[in-house]
């Protein structure tokens, strides 16, 4: 499956414009909240220059990179977790995400409303902020109350089940998010069974114009709010993103040098996102395909082989493990052969990035 990122917001912020510059897709892009009623959905290559150095050593006909999904989501307002707007149909769709891209309006136009008479970016994200936490106080509430009519039984399991749900009902009454309140290693298990909102890993993204990019304006005011959720922040300009969508590999680079940036919006965004869930990425070759897979690092070579095929996983024997650098260095599958670069690792041998892999199985 793709990592799949939820983008958020208020309303008029940008979202969908962030979306098509992302993915180059259609969705509508309009001055008036609540024009992303269902969700759009699009599905990109994971930028990779490890997958094109390796391919570029093996000429392989055909390379298949890992995917990332973005979801756009309708614009969350104020009373959301209470069904104002598209409330309930945006806090079901949210819960199908791994990462929240939380997008702040950083710009100001007049031909696009905004739906508060000033630009206040730390207010917006407080907005959005409390609605979630709203939501899951919601869910905590019910399932305190289920929780207490079960453990009248007297069941152990049920009175852990409830000092958790009591422990994050507390810090969210504090404005904490689920994911920076302290839990012990076996209330973090239970807890992940809730699915909290704020429990997802975050990422807030200034959307900007090229001025902004330049001057920085509001930088100050979403670094802060970064700071207090632990939550990592770049600025991203919708418009420049659609450009360089437009140009060739080799232009791209040079157009992004003459703005004062290094790397594009995809670019950062799938560091953070990979870094965020601790992901990693191992490549197979199989026949005439060279493939890259992203996974949890700390991932089993058997649960790795799963992934390629569930049949690998039930007969797995052993993997072919050559690492990256390795690879690089001599050039060729032959030469780490012949050099004794290829290693024989079991089904519990934890997955390094950038390892290549060969399974050897039953079927």
């Amino acid at each position: 499956m793709s990592l799949r990122c939820g983008i958020i917001g208020l309303p008029n912020v940008g979202k969908s414009t962030i979306f098509n510059a992302l993915t180059r897709c259609t969705s509508l892009v309009a001055s008036y909240p609540f024009t992303t009623i269902q969700p759009n959905v699009g599905r990109v290559p994971v930028p990779d220059k490890r997958l094109k150095q390796i391919a570029g050593l093996t000429h392989h006909e055909k390379v298949t990179p890992a995917t990332i999904e973005f979801v756009d989501m309708a614009g969350l307002v104020d009373g959301a977790s209470r069904g104002e707007g598209l409330g309930n149909q945006f806090l079901a769709n949210i819960r199908e995400v791994d990462v929240l891209i939380h997008v702040i309006r950083c710009f100001k136009n007049d031909n696009v409303t905004h739906v508060y008479p000033s630009m206040d970016p730390e207010r917006d994200i407080g907005v959005v902020n409390t609605e979630l936490i709203l939501a899951d106080l919601e869910i905590l509430e019910r399932r305190i109350a289920k929780v207490k009519r079960q453990s009248k039984s007297g069941a152990k399991q049920e009175l852990v089940v409830l000092k958790v749900c009591e422990k994050l009902y507390e810090g969210l009454g504090r404005g904490l998010w689920a994911s920076h309140i302290d839990l012990e290693l076996e209330e973090k298990r239970l807890s992940r069974e809730l699915f909290l909102l704020t429990s997802k890993p975050v990422i807030y993204v200034s959307n900007v114009d090229e001025n902004e990019l330049q001057n920085k304006v509001y930088s100050e005011a979403i670094e802060k709010v970064s700071k207090a959720t632990n939550g990592p922040w770049f600025a991203i300009c919708g418009d420049v993103e659609s450009e360089i969508k437009e140009l060739r590999e080799e232009e791209q680079l040079e157009f992004l040098l003459s703005l004062g940036l290094r790397e594009s919006g995809l670019d950062k965004l799938v560091k953070m996102a990979y870094q965020l869930l601790g992901l990693v990425t191992f490549y197979t070759i199989v026949g005439t395909e060279l493939r890259a897979w992203s996974v949890l690092s700390k991932t089993s070579a058997s649960t790795c082989a799963g992934k390629v095929h569930s049949d690998m996983e039930q007969g797995f024997i052993k993997a072919e493990v050559i690492a990256f650098d390795d690879f690089m260095r001599v050039g060729s599958i032959a030469k780490t052969k012949a050099e004794g670069l290829i290693r024989l690792e079991g089904k519990d041998y934890v997955v390094q990035d950038g390892d290549i892999l060969r399974f050897r199985f039953n079927l």
